[in-house]
């Protein structure tokens, strides 16, 4: 999590909403990423998807079922969904989402009668995790 959350202060330097991302398989990182949607300009350019795309070419397929992905913050529909489609084995976050969250806060997409369901380890240095967004949204209101 400590280098998801090096991510996601990358991310906030950028002036993107910090959220960092990385997945593990065997002890070892594998794939990595961050928030890119503004510097991007695209809507697809989350930490867990760009983290998942690194680790598919990294590992050379689309199945992750041997692999943890951590998190900075709860992960949204669409990231959900991807944790689905690539059989991501643990999800584990810091920060709850109460406006996106799609793994227990707004709602449970793992709930649903999908072919893969990870096991989920919430509120991991969730108290990091939210500072950053915190201090990121503070000074996102101060600049205006």
């Amino acid at each position: 999590m400590k280098a998801a959350l090096e991510l996601a202060a990358q991310a906030a330097a950028e002036g993107e909403v910090p959220v960092g991302a990385v997945v593990v398989c065997d002890g070892e990182i594998v794939g990595s990423g961050r928030n890119r949607r503004e510097c991007g300009k695209n809507a697809l350019y989350h930490a867990e998807l760009e983290a998942i795309d690194s680790a598919c070419k990294a590992l050379g397929g689309w199945r992750l079922h041997k692999c943890d992905l951590y998190v900075t913050l709860e992960p949204c529909p669409m990231c959900t969904g991807a944790i689905i489609n690539a059989r991501i084995k643990t999800l584990i976050y810091g920060a709850s989402d109460p406006k996106a969250g799609s793994t227990g806060s707004v709602t449970n997409l793992f709930e649903l009668p999908y072919n893969h369901k990870p096991e989920v380890i919430p509120g991991v240095m969730a108290e990091e995790s939210r500072a950053l967004l915190q201090e990121f949204f503070k000074q996102l209101r101060e600049s205006k």
